[in-house]
């Protein structure tokens, strides 16, 4: 096994996770969000001891889940989510924020260095979700794990994921798992 390859398997994995109905949009408010979505959602943040977002999704998140599990303010199922998205180390991606909280720490700088420098870290793994910064990473070659769960559903509408990609990102299908609402999750990886 070479120096490299070693050093690649030594490194937390940065995993992409995202809902896409099957028109291809992946407008959170197209998807409803069922009892089999949480708990999924739940035990593959599970695989991660940190999670990392760019502005729009760290505000969306924070706007939506910074709330105490078991207070009534939300139904029972999202319970789990709310825990962990609440306790989880977020690495926030942007060059306009100031300052963050919500257990938080601004990224800045070079994104290729700063992401791997977070890889590097120990640790079970990354999740990223979101758009524009996916979209940055999948260009830097950074994503180990793409994970699309797929709604039985179609939008009619936007925004779509990879849009102006500028590169050709072949996969290969790791894992697949059906949820009891009929959405599926695909896992794949990059052929490298």
């Amino acid at each position: 096994m070479t120096a490299d390859r070693r050093y690649a398997q030594a490194m937390r994995p940065l995993r992409y996770s995202i809902n896409v109905t099957l028109d291809g949009c992946c407008d959170h408010r197209a998807i409803p969000a069922d009892e089999a979505l949480h708990r999924y959602t739940a035990e593959i943040l599970a695989r991660a001891d940190a999670l990392l977002f760019g502005r729009v999704t760290y505000e969306m998140m924070e706007a939506a889940w910074r709330q105490p599990a078991g207070t009534g303010a939300m139904p029972e199922v999202t319970d789990p989510f709310v825990r962990f998205i609440d306790a989880a180390k977020k690495y926030v991606v942007s060059s306009t924020l100031e300052r963050v909280d919500w257990n938080a720490e601004l990224v800045r700088g070079d994104l290729k260095e700063a992401v791997q420098r977070l890889k590097q870290q120990p640790g079970k793994g990354l999740y990223v979700g979101g758009m524009k910064l996916p979209l940055a990473l999948a260009e830097l070659g950074l994503i180990d794990e793409y994970e699309f769960v797929v709604h039985p559903m179609l939008a009619g509408h936007g925004p779509t994921l990879f849009a102006g990609l500028s590169k050709y990102v072949d996969l290969k299908l790791v894992g697949r798992q059906e949820l009891a609402s009929g959405a599926v999750a695909l896992r794949y990886a990059p052929r490298r």
